[in-house]
């Protein structure tokens, strides 16, 4: 099968494109607006990008749904130039599920997930304490995207946060935090299991 993303066919009712690109990491977005109330989102277009320095990237798609507003996110970094990544593991799956839905500007997602804010070292965003890992992220660039209402955000990585929990050896222990990774439609998967892979000329 064969078809172009503004001509699908009938057989595929839903669009397969998150299905093909997958897993992908979910980057779970904390800022805080010029008032300093904090906001926390899920991004499942998101990614490392580099690391000399760290970079990572994540974009947005479309207004709120149902709301003729700016997503809170892309508003709070421009306007601070900053935010957080956190990592979101598999125990924090309904806390991340939580703050997905499209909440008027200014609520709190930290307080309606029952989560708990981390104090950042180098930005004022605060951080999900119980992130198996967390990015404190300047601003880098912000990119618009053809298409409706599509921006990319850039930014580099100034500090790292890591829970000790899952450092075993010297190592982040994935295994230990079960990542939780967006596929397609309405599904998830789960990282419990490695396979390690030496390349053919070490």
């Amino acid at each position: 099968m064969f078809y172009k993303p503004n001509f699908r066919p009938e057989s595929l009712p839903h669009d397969p494109f998150k299905a093909i690109v997958s897993p992908r990491p979910i980057g779970w977005i904390s800022t805080i607006n010029k008032d300093g109330s904090a906001n926390l989102a899920p991004y499942s277009f998101f990614n490392a990008i580099g690391d000399k320095p760290p970079m990572v990237i994540f974009s947005k798609t479309g207004p709120k749904l149902g709301l003729k507003e700016e997503k809170d996110s892309v508003v709070n970094i421009r306007d601070t130039g900053e935010f957080a990544v956190n990592f979101v593991s598999f125990d924090l799956t309904d806390q991340m599920n939580i703050s997905s839905q499209h909440f008027s500007h200014g609520e709190d997602e930290f307080v309606l997930a029952g989560l708990e804010k981390g104090v950042s070292e180098i930005i004022t965003a605060p951080f999900v304490k119980a992130a198996p890992a967390a990015f404190e992220c300047k601003l880098y660039k912000e990119i618009e995207l053809p298409g409706e209402d599509q921006i990319a955000i850039i930014g580099e990585v100034k500090g790292i946060h890591l829970n000790d929990e899952y450092l075993k050896d010297g190592i982040f222990d994935v295994t230990l935090y079960k990542p939780l990774a967006r596929l397609g439609y309405r599904d998830y998967a789960v990282i419990d299991e490695l396979i390690t892979l030496k390349r053919p000329d070490d």
